[in-house]
């Protein structure tokens, strides 16, 4: 999988190997960017689950960072909204560097038990 230049000279070899399945699928997307893709052909590429991928990819679209037509997806053609997604996760990592990570059992402790009722109105 290829992933972007600024990427690669701004990120450490430990964050390199431990890329995210949205991190991975976008750097594909980008690398591809005059090209449309299936899921399934994404996974093959990066050797990722389907169904992880088309998860990534969803959240990627919510995020309004992948368009999707049909079975297809493509990397947004907004060069400005795509650094500010690389730049939050170098923030992001800087953060956890310097603060900790987020203790997700912490989390967990103190989460609803029941949908949030935006979510209950949807359904």
């Amino acid at each position: 999988m290829s992933i972007d230049r600024e990427t690669f000279e701004n990120a450490s070899e430990d964050e390199l190997e431990k890329l995210s399945i949205p991190d991975q699928v976008l750097g594909f997307l980008a690398a591809h960017e005059d090209r449309a893709f299936k899921a399934r052909e994404i996974a093959s590429q990066i050797s990722v689950d389907e169904g992880a991928v088309s998860t990534a990819l969803s959240r990627l679209k919510d995020r309004g960072l992948v368009e999707h037509k049909a079975t297809y997806w493509a990397v947004i053609d907004d060069a400005d909204r795509l650094k500010g997604y690389s730049s939050y996760k170098r923030a992001t990592a800087l953060f956890n560097e310097q603060f900790g990570e987020e203790d997700t059992e912490a989390w967990r402790e103190h989460a609803l038990r029941e949908p949030h009722p935006s979510v209950e109105n949807e359904q």
